[in-house]
């Protein structure tokens, strides 16, 4: 009898413990819900009163990448730190895949916030547009590969020149310079296939018309050629090679570009280093201003992307203290040289995450936006 009275007590004090558990957890998972229904307010971001850059220098810029940026505030900062770095340009990508999903149907809220807040601060926004929507591109290339975000067939050219019509009339009054893709004489660049300036040419055919009817007083910038000495096609084509090809495309007479964009990187040598056909440095952008000058064309040459990388690990890095006094350097340069360059702006202002790699160091800010050396010094020589 005792042992089934112990047995019995055991047993309830066992039930108990149980139901005690069950309920606890229980209680715990209805707080865990009620918890995951309430939103903390979200903090309202306004523009602010209109400013104005205040700059030794009106060519200075950097490019942007706020497209990715989830948080307003983020957009906000960037901009007035980018003013108050003295620097009136910023470059921005605006991809098609994110404003127009379904063929026809745009939304352009995302671009809305940055180029408003941009414009807020006083800043110039050059549109750099491209990225292909899943519904303008086929799905596999005929060796079965998969299309990326840089694959747009002839057929579909005049589905990015509507985009980029729409686009340019969307932000008539807001938006005056676009860049028509990026670096095309590079094969990633161009969906992963050889690449091809007379189809590149082509396109601008389509799209170069299609914005000057939406905003007559656009400025249309070709190229933004990746610098590089590679020679085969199916991996990338120099830069010079590529502008001779395009000239050699167009039709008596034609013109299809207000300017050039043009990206040139110093790597490790000095902005003075001269430049040299089988040479990489800053001044490559002279031997493109050259080809220009041979076909008559003497429109303006924006710069959309340069600067040095202070990741010392890196094959093309500098010291830190190299990059501020280059970067300066090349300011100083570009104005004093190179009057046909309304513009110089350096990749990249700051990076929406860390990339934990040598890509970090082209950065002026880090990611939650605290300002870098070269910030403080570039702000240092820019503001009056």
């Amino acid at each position: 009898m005792e042992r089934t009275h112990l047995f019995l007590l055991k047993t309830w004090r066992a039930l108990k413990t149980q139901r005690e558990l069950l309920s606890g957890t229980l209680a715990l998972a209805l707080l865990i819900a009620l918890v995951r229904t309430v939103h903390p307010p979200q903090k309202v971001v306004t523009l602010g009163p209109q400013q104005q850059v205040r700059t030794r220098n009106p060519i200075a810029g950097v490019h942007t990448r706020f497209v990715e940026e989830v948080e307003a505030w983020k957009i906000k900062r960037g901009a007035e730190m980018i003013r108050l770095m003295g620097a009136p340009w910023m470059v921005e990508f605006f991809p098609w895949a994110y404003y127009e999903r379904e063929k026809g149907i745009y939304d352009f809220s995302g671009a809305e916030r940055i180029v408003r807040h941009a414009r807020r601060q006083g800043l110039t926004v050059i549109a750099r547009l491209g990225f292909v929507p899943e519904w303008a591109r086929p799905k596999r290339l005929p060796d079965g590969r998969q299309t990326t975000f840089t694959h747009l067939d002839p057929p579909n050219y005049a589905d990015f020149a509507n985009f980029a019509a729409v686009f340019a009339a969307h932000f008539r009054g807001e938006i005056a310079h676009f860049i028509v893709w990026n670096e095309p004489n590079l094969t990633n660049e161009w969906g992963m296939r050889r690449v091809d300036p007379q189809a590149y040419v082509e396109m601008l055919r389509r799209v170069y018309p299609a914005i000057k009817r939406a905003n007559p007083n656009a400025v249309v910038l070709a190229g933004a050629l990746a610098p590089t000495l590679e020679r085969n096609p199916d991996v990338a084509l120099s830069d010079l090679d590529y502008l001779e090809a395009m000239y050699a495309a167009l039709q008596p007479g034609e013109r299809l570009w207000d300017a050039l964009a043009a990206h040139t990187y110093g790597f490790k040598l000095p902005p003075e280093d001269p430049p040299a056909a089988d040479k990489l440095n800053f001044r490559r952008i002279e031997l493109l201003r050259a080809i220009m000058l041979r076909h008559g064309d003497t429109t303006p040459v924006y710069i959309t992307e340069s600067g040095w990388n202070d990741d010392v690990r890196w094959v093309n890095g500098v010291t830190p203290a190299q990059r501020i006094a280059y970067t300066l350097r090349a300011l100083d340069y570009t104005r004093t040289h190179w009057q046909w360059v309304p513009c110089l702006a350096f990749w990249v202002f700051k990076l929406p995450a860390p990339a934990r790699g040598y890509r970090d160091h082209f950065t002026f800010a880090t990611p939650s936006l605290e300002p870098l050396p070269i910030y403080e010094e570039v702000k240092a020589a820019l503001v009056p």
